[in-house]
């Protein structure tokens, strides 16, 4: 019985070690960095950060939704990848996300935000490009039309915009 457990335990250990070594690497951003991510990742392609070009984030799957915001006078699509596959793609372990503007304004997301909400990290308005001038070229956007409790101060400033870097605590 004794040999049969071991047996067993040897045949387990060499399915799932090679499957816990398996992490998906993150190809080093062709173009101009746009988006790093530091802190608590278990994927990176700097020395200790995760960096992204536009193209990275664009070939990640790509959601859109269209919701009112306090910052334009009509409702606006918002397309980009879920904030939670950009948190997939660097293995993501933490409970908080700072995120840094250009400007250096910072806010803490909870990490829980990301799936509760479908949370999208916006690179297009209205299927176009998002200028520095209008809040690009990166948005993090909830959307507030799903839900009355998102509209609220709590979420609109979670909402940041000119987003350069995510720090995962």
């Amino acid at each position: 019985m004794d040999m049969f457990r071991r047996f067993v335990s040897l045949c387990l250990l060499s399915a799932v070690l090679p499957a816990m070594a398996q992490t998906k690497p993150l190809p080093e951003p062709k173009g101009r960095a746009i988006l790093t991510v530091s802190g608590k990742i278990g994927v990176k392609n700097r020395a200790d950060m995760a960096a992204f070009d536009m193209a990275m984030l664009e070939a990640l799957p790509q959601h859109s939704f269209t919701t009112r915001t306090p910052w334009y006078d009509r409702p606006v699509k918002f397309t980009g990848p879920l904030l939670s596959d950009v948190l997939d793609a660097v293995q993501a372990s933490g409970s908080t996300i700072s995120a840094v503007a250009i400007n250096d304004y910072k806010i803490a997301i909870p990490a829980d935000d990301t799936r509760k909400f479908k949370v999208v990290m916006a690179r297009l308005i209205d299927d176009k490009p998002i200028s520095i001038r209008d809040k690009g070229p990166l948005f993090i956007v909830y959307p507030f039309d799903s839900a009355a409790e998102l509209r609220s101060s709590t979420y609109y400033e979670r909402s940041i915009w000119q987003l350069k870097a995510m720090e995962i605590q």
